[in-house]
């Protein structure tokens, strides 16, 4: 007769729990604005890092104190935004900025967050393979339980070697940590709904005796997010994720990724996905005045740590990059390699509405001074917005 490990330690199979502990709290659709019904959604991302998506010595106030960021997110929940997203950052990128080194961790981040805020979405950024499943499961659970259901985990693959050496453990090749990435993802899915003990045998992950204890608010699980562009990137993103986020340089394009993207998800895993794009947005009173703000960021970049990131970006450590490293080096300097939005309210809101028509779901985006600007978009930039339809 087999004895189980939960027999020896005198455990029953399934330990009878409260209600609130085994099952979800509410439907994500009730609780997570970015499975609300804005016809494009709006975010802010990289509010928990130093200089935030600019690599320039461009003036602003910004700055990574707590006081600093509750504000941005506490004004961007009342303008009605849908998400905020960090970076997660171990080191920074050197230059004469050292750019994003400066910067919170992004699950105790996102549940400061969570708990300053009342509506918008909340995510955490992990580096998976900097982050047992088991730690993961339950930091996100407990933030999503703090935000009554608003959490988003953005799971990323870990493209920067210098951080993952920092973690004593060599940068996987690039397809192997997708791999890893599934396994990761499936440890942690089962974590958050299934009930009682149970094993784990795979070629990453082998545990015992494994139970989470309370589930997350949100069911069926937390919303996910995942930025992978490359091949492998698109494939685990139509596989598993809710939200794809993606950076092209034009519009016909970024029509022809979503296009792929969810088709692939539809026809090969019988889901749906939806798309988003991040990048600089850059809004002034005037064409010319817009223009001007976003060269100044170019003119006072720090070629040091873009070029540091380019180097990166251009080694076979990330792929979704790929595209931009020779043609758009500004784009890393003025938002990470974004997209650009430049130019007045009117302009801003016009290309807003032709990344929707190209089949960007939203976008979450960086201004190169986050409290000053945010005002200004409120105040200039939503109304134009509601009468286009893009938003309520």
């Amino acid at each position: 007769m087999t004895v189980t490990a939960n027999e020896r330690l005198g455990l029953a199979p399934t330990d009878p729990r409260p209600a609130a502990e085994t099952q979800p709290a509410a439907d994500r659709t009730e609780t997570n604005p970015l499975f609300g019904d804005q016809k494009m959604k709006l975010g802010l991302f990289g509010t928990n890092c130093s200089y935030g998506l600019i690599m320039s010595h461009a003036p602003s106030s910004f700055e990574i104190t707590w006081e600093h960021t509750k504000e941005i997110a506490q004004r961007a929940d009342r303008l009605g935004f849908d998400v905020l997203v960090p970076v997660a950052r171990w080191k920074g990128f050197g230059g004469s900025t050292n750019f994003n080194g400066n910067c919170f961790e992004t699950y105790t981040w996102a549940a400061g967050v969570a708990e300053a805020t009342e509506r918008i979405a909340v995510a955490a950024t992990s580096h998976l393979p900097t982050m047992h499943p088991i730690v993961a499961a339950k930091q996100a659970t407990t933030v999503d339980r703090i935000s009554g259901g608003r959490f988003a985990l953005n799971m990323v693959m870990g493209w920067v070697p210098p951080e993952m050496e920092m973690f004593g453990s060599e940068q996987r090749e690039h397809d192997e940590r997708y791999a890893y990435g599934q396994e990761w993802l499936d440890f942690v899915n089962r974590l958050w709904t299934e009930q009682g003990t149970f094993g784990i045998h795979s070629k990453y992950f082998d545990a015992e005796l494994l139970e989470a204890y309370p589930k997350p608010h949100q069911g069926p699980r937390p919303a996910l997010i995942n930025a992978g562009n490359s091949p492998s990137g698109i494939e685990f993103s139509a596989r598993n994720v809710d939200f794809n986020f993606a950076s092209l340089d034009t519009l016909e394009n970024i029509k022809g990724y979503t296009t792929k993207l969810k088709a692939k998800a539809r026809e090969e895993y019988q889901r749906e996905i939806h798309a988003m794009t991040y990048g600089l947005v850059v809004c002034r009173d005037t064409e010319e005045e817009a223009k001007r703000a976003f060269q100044q960021v170019v003119d006072e970049g720090d070629w040091g740590a873009a070029g540091n990131v380019i180097k990166i970006a251009g080694s076979g450590a990330s792929q979704s990059f790929d595209h931009a490293v020779k043609e758009m080096q500004e784009r890393f300097i003025a938002g990470w390699g974004g997209y650009p939005i430049v130019g007045t309210p009117e302009q801003v809101a016009e290309e807003l509405g032709k990344l929707n028509e190209a089949g960007m779901e939203g976008m979450i985006f960086g201004l190169i001074d986050f409290n000053e600007e945010l005002k200004y978009f409120g105040e200039k930039v939503m109304p134009l917005l509601k009468q286009a339809g893009l938003r309520h």
